[in-house]
């Protein structure tokens, strides 16, 4: 309600010195013998004009010094984080030459691959610090400190002296034709012929002072508007251009190790081209009711099994698994098949490629299900 409140009481107030302004520059225009109330009206919009060039220009100064800002600030932090990438790379880099471990070297390789990958990212995010640096908040600091703005508006405060003079000689011209008229004399034969020449002379000043400033200041926000809009471009552009180098790093790097991850796997993976085929349920069924198969093995009753190697069913019988699916083991046979329920299916699988668990979070439980 304040806000509200406030900004009436200030357009209420900007209308009255608009107002007062009218008044007197229609005397200006007037007030020595003439009518021509078009003179006054044009040096209104003028002043005006110069008015809403000098707010969209300091406006418009602010915004270019708010990127400016914004893009140093930027530079700053992201050149703390190319020092800190940089070191994690140096770190991954030590490791995977190093590393002794006697199980593998897995690690040793993704260790190596995301080194490579991380420096060429901090690399990569190096070129877009200096870009932004030198393309965007360069150009707009050189604007918001460059000469064309302060000129533009040292011509407006020229002409802003300029009226209030001519404003202040209309008073005492209009004085003076008072005191004249007072006396009886006439008017055009008493006023001082010094006061009409000054008169006359600030109106041509006031008038050369306004078209120049106006035109002056039109050029300065042409100019501002053009050069921050495409500085903010080229941001965007630098930053996208960067955001699709890091992507694609990145992808190279996980394609990589998953590659090297499944090759691990695949090499400590169960052999299953031994193991007979799976059994039907109704085979299996049948074979419960006789106790008749020495092969299976029901002691081990239900129990969780966490996913350790994926595996792609290959009938209609059988589950497919992936690493990390957790599943409820019904059934194990001795020949290396087990039956159980994953994700709402159930089928064989290779016994092998599970290991138990027996503590599993409950969001995990809810998983098998």
């Amino acid at each position: 309600m304040r806000d509200g409140s406030h900004q009436k009481t200030s357009h209420k107030a900007r209308e009255q010195v608009a107002k007062q302004q009218q008044a007197v520059f229609k005397q200006f225009a007037g007030g020595v013998g003439g009518s021509e109330n078009t003179i006054a009206d044009a040096q209104l919009h003028q002043h005006q004009k110069l008015e809403k060039l000098y707010l969209s220009t300091r406006a418009g100064k602010h915004f270019q010094r708010d990127i400016v800002r914004g893009v140093e600030g930027y530079i700053v932090t992201g050149s703390k984080q190319v020092e800190i990438g940089t070191k994690l790379s140096e770190d991954s880099r030590k490791y995977g030459s190093e590393n002794t471990c006697t199980s593998g070297i897995t690690l040793s390789k993704a260790a190596l691959s995301y080194s490579r990958a991380r420096a060429q990212m901090e690399k990569e995010r190096g070129q877009l610090l200096k870009a932004l640096g030198s393309q965007v908040a360069e150009p707009l600091r050189a604007m918001v400190i460059g000469a064309p703005l302060e000129d533009a508006r040292q011509l407006a405060q020229r002409y802003d002296r300029a009226r209030q003079e001519a404003e202040a000689q209309v008073i005492e011209v209009s004085r003076r034709q008072a005191k004249v008229r007072e006396s009886g004399s006439n008017p055009l034969l008493k006023l001082e012929a010094g006061c009409e020449v000054r008169l006359e002379e600030l109106k041509s000043s006031m008038v050369t002072l306004g078209k120049e400033a106006a035109a002056a200041m039109s050029a300065v926000e042409a100019q501002q508007q053009t050069l921050t809009l495409q500085r903010l471009i080229t941001m965007v552009e630098a930053e996208r251009n960067y955001h699709q180098r890091v992507l694609q790093i990145l992808d190279q790097l996980e394609g990589e190790m998953l590659s090297e991850r499944q090759r691990t796997e695949t090499s400590s993976r169960p052999a299953t081209s031994n193991m007979p085929p799976p059994p039907s349920y109704d085979e299996v069924n049948d074979v419960f009711a006789s106790q008749a198969n020495d092969g299976l093995t029901d002691g081990m009753g239900y129990f969780l099994g966490e996913v350790v190697h994926s595996y792609q069913a290959e009938s209609d019988v059988e589950l497919t698994l992936s690493v990390g699916d957790y599943v409820v083991v019904r059934k194990v046979l001795n020949n290396g098949w087990a039956e159980g329920e994953c994700k709402g299916k159930a089928g064989w699988f290779p016994f092998g490629y599970i290991e138990r668990r027996e503590r599993v979070l409950a969001s995990k439980v809810a998983e098998v299900f």
